[in-house]
Order: C-alpha cells, then structure tokens, then sequence
C-alpha cells in the first residue's frame, strides 16, 4: 500500500466503526488503518497499529497485531498473528504466526502451523501442523505436514543465477543452524543432524550427518 492510498481520517474512523458493528473488537483505535474492501470476521480483534491494505481477507476469532502490515493476505479463521508482515500470502486457519515475522508473496502457511519470530518465508507451502519456530529462512520450498525446523535454518535457493526448490516429505526434523542446498528433496520423516549442509537428496527415515568431525586437541606444555 502507497502512502497516498492510505484512507483520510474521517474515511478511516468510518470503517473502523464499520467493522465493530459487525462483530470485530477493537480495544483501541490508535494506528489502524483498513482499505476499503478489506473483510473481517466476527470475534477478530485488531490490535493497534495494524494497517489491513488491499486484498486483504480476516476470518473469524483471530488475533492480528499490533504493528502489523498485511496486504493482499487471506487469512483463516482462528489465527493469531503478532508484529508481521505479511504480502501475497496465505494463512490457514489455527496457524500461529510471529511476532516479527515476515511473509513475502506465495508464502503459505497450512493448517495449525506455527511460523515464529524473525523467520522469512518466500514462495513456499509450509506444510499442516509443521513448524519453524524462530530465526529462519524458509524460500522456493515445498514442505509437507508435521514437519519441525530448528533455530537458524535456511534453505539455499539462489545459485547465483537461478532459484532451485527445496522438497521436504511429511514429519521431516531439520536440526539447528542446518542449510539446505537446492535443488534437493528429503523423504518422510528424514532428520538431519545439527549443523549439517545437505547437498544431496535424503531417502525416508534416513538420519544425516553433514558436518565435519570434532577434533580437540590439548594444548601440551612441558
């Protein structure tokens, strides 16, 4: 939404009048701004400082804000969303998302997810159920249901020259601080070791161990 399309006061006042009519609560009217045509379902509240831009869909009992920006988002109902940003996205309902978490066009969000804080996602289906709790870039992915992805995951989309797809199957676990470099798919319930770099497609079941081996050494004197 440009800053020249956003509504005047009087017009912004009426709309915000116009929703708590129909059910939504708003328990302070500081900072919302709704564009016009923008749908909300009864029991939502808005918190303040959401700005709710064109194309925007809310559905019913969901919690949205404060500071959050949505535009051209489908959101379902039941979701509570804190303090992100969210473009050309979808969200189903039940999913937990932020705060400060940022959705960027053909992000969708499956059923009863939980997308955390400081996670990315670009393009990609998160799978129903499946999280990525925190500190997460998620893009070009395809990931299946009950998957669960640790703190500083990222998926390597980008060669330089061309976005590649990262597949995961259904119940997939991707340990802490693990890239995963595209094009490359993971079968049902693969677990990827902390730390790991996977380069190549992992069979179902497998465990992965991509990371170099501890050596220590002591210091010697004498």
């Amino acid at each position: 939404m440009r800053l020249t399309d956003l509504p005047g006061t009087g017009t912004r006042a009426a709309r915000i009048l116009s929703l708590i009519a129909d059910g939504v609560h708003v328990p302070c009217t500081d900072g919302i701004i709704v564009a016009d045509g923008v749908t909300v379902g009864a029991g939502t509240t808005l918190l303040p400082g959401t700005i709710l831009g064109n194309g925007v869909t809310i559905g019913a009992n969901c919690v949205i804000g404060p500071g959050s920006v949505l535009e051209d988002t489908q959101i379902g109902d039941d979701v509570e969303l804190l303090q992100t940003y969210a473009e050309g996205a979808i969200i189903e309902s039940g999913a937990r998302v932020g705060p400060f978490a940022r959705l960027r066009p053909g992000a969708h969000v499956g059923l009863g997810c939980k997308v955390g804080n400081f996670v990315e996602i670009k393009n990609s289906l998160v799978g129903a159920g499946s999280r990525v709790p925190h500190l997460s870039y998620i893009g070009d992915t395809d990931m299946g249901t009950g998957c669960n992805i640790g703190c500083g995951c990222q998926t390597a989309n980008y060669d330089g020259r061309r976005k590649h797809r990262t597949r995961l199957g259904d119940s997939c676990f991707i340990g802490c601080d693990t890239t995963l470099v595209a094009p490359v798919a993971l079968g049902n319930s693969a677990y990827i070791a902390a730390g790991s770099v996977v380069t190549q497609d992992v069979p179902p079941a497998a465990l992965v161990i991509a990371r170099a081996r501890q050596v220590t050494k002591s210091e010697g004197r004498g």
